[in-house]
């Protein structure tokens, strides 16, 4: 409904310059703490004009006409902004919307196809914290643009052919593998080993060379062996993955690119373009612009990951409208050059989702040394003292209730807290602060959900929307619990427009915030008559539903009891 207002706003803001003398191609209209949408384009157009903006505010909001049963209520002035609120038929409709909706609520009407490529960890070991924040940030900005209108598919590019690989397939032919172990811990275990001895001799460096020029050569033995690696390695990292209710469409591997032959024609085709050069042997497009050039294959003829991720972005440029792809700040200048040789070659270049990394406080990960704190292990710890909080809290409930409660709890902890800050900004997991049921986190969402069920549940008789009398709900907390349900299309198409998670995150909170408000000003089951309490109950209806909705779009359980 908020949409809808705000293009009902564009429309009547620009129609009153058929009034006046001024133009704008740029409305400026943006939320407010003092309206419920603002104007501020009367500064933009004052150096233009040579008035003073408090001026152009008044002339324009003069020639402002309001249609009969519009969605803005009234148009006021201040200094030299135009503020706009909504109207009684805003209230209701936003009610009615929400109850008709139900679970489709807040979905937009984009279109189009998107490819959303996230986590795509290097199979040589189990995900740790730093690759959580990929995979939360990724998941949820799927399911932002899913809820938008957009047809996505989410794929994981395996890096099947890397150094990494070479390493464990290697290192799989000299020390035991733990079978008893989830398959990704034990891939590291070997991995660390396989990097300490190389370290020690590093003469043996050669035959992990030698393997990856027998798999660019095609070489069917070590395609096994690699795959074997592969295999192992993502089996345990989608365990991990579902436990955090993230899951892809799609597993792509770089070596099809080798094996079918779209490698080898890319680099002809730059070649053809005249977009690279050999230098001590090796293919390399010239960077410039970059201080650093690009080495597109190496001077024993093998192809780098770059060169295989160029091929797997122009095969997905053929399958899509858009690509996203979510990468960590260490991949920004790989991933400015990649785009800038797909501009060159003329395919469309992916939108760069970039993320500063997550820590605990316990400092660094390197899987490489063995020094890391797995997702596992985190999810572990978060899950342990998300038991500790419910069985405080529910004493009597039994254990498989607390247990999947607790569940629930710790895996929308650790998701809400990742997105909740924005991309690009570094966070350090806060194991206290995530859990605490009072400080607007997941739990205290998930709280006002099943608060909210809970409501529902003990009410004597749960009314239809026919039922109910809307002009009863005018009390302050009542029509600032409403606007906040209007706003959840406009945030959904905010947040896939810029791509940006953390505005739903925190449009989550504020959501919940605002029920709450709502709840302790204004008595539900407790009304002084029965037509307020239904009224009331009606509201607790869309209360659930929206938080419901909008906890799915940031992928955490809403629990119906806690």
């Amino acid at each position: 409904m908020f949409l809808k207002f705000k293009d009902e706003v564009e429309t009547v803001l620009a129609d009153a310059f058929d009034s006046t003398e001024y133009s704008a191609d740029d409305l400026r209209i943006e939320e407010s703490a003092h309206a419920d949408l603002a104007s501020s384009l009367s500064f933009g157009l004052a150096s233009t004009y040579r008035q003073n903006p408090a001026t152009i505010a008044n002339r324009i909001a003069d020639a402002i006409i309001i249609p009969a049963d519009s969605l803005i209520g009234d148009v006021q002035v201040a200094g030299a902004y135009i503020n706009f609120f909504v109207s009684k038929k805003f209230l209701e409709c936003t009610i009615r919307e929400t109850f008709g909706a139900k679970e489709s609520y807040g979905a937009g009407h984009r279109e189009g196809r998107v490819i959303i490529e996230h986590t795509s960890a290097n199979p040589n070991g189990p995900l740790h914290v730093g690759h959580i924040r990929n995979s939360v940030i990724g998941d949820t900005l799927a399911r932002i643009l899913k809820k938008a209108g957009y047809e996505v598919e989410v794929q994981y590019y395996v890096n099947d052919m890397g150094r990494q690989v070479a390493i464990v397939a290697w290192a799989l032919d000299r020390f035991e593998f733990d079978g008893g172990k989830k398959t990704d811990h034990a891939i590291a275990d070997v991995y660390i080993r396989a990097n300490q001895e190389l370290g020690e001799d590093p003469d043996l460096v050669c035959e992990i060379d030698s393997m990856m020029q027998e798999i660019e050569l095609g070489d069917e033995g070590m395609i096994d062996r690699f795959s074997r690696v592969t295999l192992l390695a993502i089996d345990g990292i989608t365990t991990t993955l579902a436990r955090m209710n993230v899951h892809h469409d799609q597993f792509v591997h770089e070596s099809q690119f080798v094996r079918n032959g779209d490698v080898a024609s890319l680099l002809q085709e730059l070649d053809h373009r005249g977009l690279v050069e050999m230098i001590d042997g090796a293919l390399t497009v010239p960077m410039p612009e970059f201080d650093k050039d690009l080495v597109v294959r190496r001077s024993d003829q093998t192809s780098l990951y770059v060169t295989r991720d160029l091929a797997y972005h122009r095969w997905k440029a053929e399958r899509c409208d858009s690509m996203i792809d979510v990468l960590g700040a260490d991949h920004k200048l790989i991933s400015s050059q990649l785009c800038h040789v797909l501009a060159a070659y003329g395919v469309m270049e992916p939108k760069i989702v970039i993320f500063e990394f997550v820590s605990l406080p316990e400092g660094s990960m390197s899987t490489r040394a063995g020094k890391f704190i797995s997702a596992d292990e985190l999810l572990d710890q978060i899950e342990k003292q998300a038991l500790q909080e419910v069985t405080k809290r529910r004493p009597d409930a039994d254990a498989g209730f607390r247990d999947r409660v607790a569940r629930e709890v710790g895996v929308g902890a650790v998701r809400y807290d990742i997105v909740k800050v924005s991309p690009e900004k570094a966070t350090t997991f806060d194991w206290e602060s995530a859990l605490d049921f009072d400080k607007l986190g997941a739990p205290f969402i998930q709280y006002s959900h099943a608060r909210a069920c809970s409501i529902i549940r003990k009410a004597p008789h749960v009314p239809e929307l026919a039922e109910i009398d809307l002009s009863l709900l005018m009390s302050d907390a009542e029509i600032a619990f409403v606007k906040q349900l209007a706003r959840f299309s406009f945030v959904i198409d905010t947040a896939a427009t810029e791509l940006k998670p953390h505005i739903v995150a925190i449009y989550a909170r504020e959501l919940a915030e605002s029920f709450n408000q709502f709840y302790r000003l204004s008595p539900v089951l407790t009304a002084p008559d029965e037509l307020l309490r239904d009224a009331r109950i009606g509201l607790v209806e869309c209360a659930r539903v929206a938080l419901s909705n909008v906890l799915d779009v940031l992928g955490i359980a809403a629990p119906e009891s806690m």
